[in-house]
């Protein structure tokens, strides 16, 4: 599990996670963590799970894989149900996003009530593949960074098998891109088991996510290197440079830094 001892910077809002004035925001809501959690899945759906829900594309005004500002995913929401935010909507009335969305806004409303949050990129051990590309919410309880998976819901928990506790992951079941990082440049894994389903595999991968976890971090959760579907089999290829530079953030990543630049967008 992930040190960053102090986490005060992580306590309040950055652009990504304040709600924002509009009519729904994170105000009054509880405490608990697994029911904002079961909020979060009342008024949001993921983009590739939509048919587990018994409805299609076709009955949504947007599919979408853009993570939103929560401001604007809230507005968003309220336009399609201006329910309160304890509602649970029918899915075909629910925001739709990815796993990122979840994380991201039970951050916000874990931030809302001052509790620090964050969101991390890296991998989960519950998915189809051995380690899948993943986002998830660390929060601050009993003096330490606790994993939550704000997306798994009562439908599509159990075609997963899950039997742990969903807002508190244990360490083998989610690590951060850093963690994988360092577990494939020790040789302790197999670049290959990490990835994006069918579309995406190996070290090159692994480092996308080191460097979006860096970012996230540093309250930037999203950022150039979501472009990762431009890469070509050229830039699957790491030199040590490249590699060495990783390292270092693979072990700090909440280290403020530009970091690097895609390869695949030429600059």
């Amino acid at each position: 599990m992930t040190t960053m001892a102090s986490p005060e910077r992580w306590r309040n809002h950055g652009p990504m996670s304040a709600p924002g004035a509009g009519s729904l925001n994170f105000d009054g809501l509880p405490v608990d963590v697994a029911a904002l959690c079961r909020i979060a899945q009342g008024v949001l759906i993921h983009s590739d799970w939509i048919a587990a829900y018994g409805v299609d594309e076709s009955q949504f005004q947007t599919v979408s894989r853009e993570t939103l500002p929560m401001a604007s995913r809230l507005r968003q929401i309220a336009e399609l149900d201006g329910s309160a935010m304890t509602e649970e909507r029918a899915p075909d009335r629910r925001a739709v996003g990815t796993c990122r969305d979840y994380a991201l806004m039970l951050c916000g409303m874990l931030r809302q009530q001052g509790v620090p949050a964050r969101v991390r990129c890296g991998f989960a051990a519950y998915f189809k593949r051995d380690w899948e590309d993943h986002w998830i919410c660390e929060y601050w309880h009993d003096g330490r960074w606790c994993r939550a998976d704000a997306q798994l819901d009562p439908i599509i928990a159990p075609r997963l098998d899950i039997g742990f506790d969903l807002t508190n992951l244990p360490d083998d079941m989610f690590i951060t891109a850093g963690e994988a990082w360092r577990r494939c440049r020790a040789g302790e894994a197999d670049p290959m088991t990490f990835g994006h389903g069918s579309q995406a595999s190996g070290l090159w991968f692994v480092r996308v996510n080191v460097v979006r976890d860096h970012h996230s971090v540093n309250g930037r959760e999203t950022s150039d290197w979501d472009t990762w579907r431009q890469a070509t089999a050229a830039h699957h290829s790491l030199s040590e440079a490249e590699c060495a530079e990783v390292d270092e953030m693979a072990v700090h990543p909440e280290t403020p830094a530009a970091g690097p630049v895609p390869p695949w967008l030429g600059r």
